[in-house]
């Protein structure tokens, strides 16, 4: 929405949540919150900012997408985050999803394969102020051994099988959010590492991500 010819950023981000997240059935009040704060204008190619809070994927170079609003949300919900949790997520890609998780959790962690994508994420989230996203280039699908275990696991991509690196870096009582599939469509999966150590699935959605590229992915 425009007014004197300028995008009123706040009403485009409110009828975003309302309309597109909110109706559709994310109900968890952080997760609305942190998107109707972050910018997601911030986060697109310069050219495609009138379409920043419209319910689609947009491409951020490199082959690569920003997901559409809602399916951020949705996978955020359904990691189940609390304000003290520590969360990994694997894709940085424009680094949208890692600035709404730092307003949900404690500290994120975000693994992305592509520089380039990798190093302008970093730029915009320094320049928003998100200190608590600490980001690294390299293959996302070995997770972040040395600042394991997390309380939630979000992976951006698509991948043939959950990674068992991923996997063992999950806390007992922590979640893991991944597509798995082939390189087309994917079934949105749900792991949840039970308190006394056992692994539960949960199919969530039928879903379509890039492919998650490195060793333990394709």
């Amino acid at each position: 929405m425009k007014k004197n010819g300028v995008f009123d950023w706040i009403i485009e981000r409110r009828q975003m949540v309302e309309e597109q997240i909110r109706a559709r059935g994310v109900q968890d009040p952080r997760v609305l919150r942190a998107m109707l704060e972050v910018p997601r204008h911030r986060f697109v190619e310069e050219d495609l900012v009138s379409y920043a809070y419209e319910d689609r994927p947009l491409p951020i170079g490199a082959d690569q997408t920003i997901s559409q609003p809602y399916i951020v949300a949705f996978m955020i919900e359904a990691l189940e985050l609390g304000p003290s949790d520590r969360v990994l997520e694997i894709g940085t890609g424009s680094g949208y999803a890692a600035a709404v998780l730092s307003r949900i959790a404690a500290q994120v962690y975000s693994i992305e394969v592509i520089k380039s994508l990798a190093d302008r994420a970093g730029q915009v989230i320094t320049e928003l102020g998100y200190a608590n996203i600490h980001l690294r280039t390299g293959d996302g699908t070995r997770g972040w051994p040395e600042e394991a275990p997390f309380d939630g696991i979000l992976v951006s991509a698509g991948a043939p099988v959950i990674p068992e690196s991923l996997v063992s870096q999950l806390n007992p009582g922590g979640k893991l959010v991944i597509p798995v599939g082939n390189r087309i469509d994917q079934s949105l999966m749900r792991l949840t590492r039970t308190l006394d150590g056992n692994l539960i699935e949960e199919d969530l959605a039928l879903v379509r991500f890039v492919p998650l590229i490195g060793e333990e992915g394709w």
